[in-house]
């Protein structure tokens, strides 16, 4: 078979493949929607096949079971998350982390269920859902160290002291959507933003190797 056959072959594949690159896409947006605000348990498969007028089989072929699903969504939702939390380099760093937790309040905001799974880790001890939760911390910290000290490859004690503050944002955010409406997520965000100035600072006391930036100083 020449090249051009070969080319020609490949292109039906290529199309499939796009199809159902697609078709994945669209359940999982579908999916997104549909567990915005009800956990896992809440739905079947028949429930979860009716709402989105899809064969319970169709899912059952892009991901092999109800968790598998799940998974996939939780996956895509974070996958925006983090992409944004890691962009906006260019923009000043006391902007970069109002942009950034503000993001991460709106996602535990329009997607509590997901949210709660992600920081509780699922049922049990679910290796999978902590991995997800672990690359979220990851990379809230990672943003915040490269806003701070130009590099997110940072050593042991200034790294500890923002997952410090970033765990303490998860149990923080779990209350905070449990009562919407005590405070407004613009208040939330800048009670984060000042506490975020208060562990900065903290890590230059014990480590003035790691100044907390001046414009966050004021700013946060």
């Amino acid at each position: 078979m020449n090249i051009s056959h070969q080319r020609d072959a490949a292109r039906p594949r290529a199309r499939g493949t796009e199809r159902s690159l697609a078709r994945r896409a669209e359940l999982i947006a579908i999916g997104r929607k549909l567990f915005a605000d009800t956990s896992y348990d809440a739905l079947s498969m028949d429930d979860i096949a009716r709402q989105a007028h899809v064969a319970k089989g169709l899912i059952y072929y892009y991901f092999q079971s109800k968790r598998g699903y799940y998974l996939a969504i939780i996956q895509d939702s974070v996958a925006d998350l983090v992409s944004f939390a890691a962009s906006g380099l260019e923009l000043p760093q006391v902007d970069r982390v109002h942009r950034t937790i503000d993001s991460y309040l709106r996602f535990a905001e329009h997607h509590q269920a997901a949210y709660r799974t992600i920081v509780s880790g699922g049922v049990g001890f679910d290796a999978e859902v902590h991995a997800i939760r672990d690359s979220v911390r990851e990379a809230i910290v990672a943003t915040i160290a490269e806003g701070a000290y130009g590099s997110s490859d940072i050593p042991s004690l200034p790294r500890m002291g923002l997952l410090a503050w970033v765990c303490s944002v998860e149990g923080a955010t779990l209350d905070w959507i449990d009562r919407p409406d005590e405070l407004s997520r613009e208040t939330m965000r800048d009670l984060l933003v000042k506490t975020l100035g208060g562990a900065l600072r903290a890590i230059e006391e014990i480590d003035p190797a790691f100044p907390a930036p001046k414009p966050a100083c004021r700013g946060v």
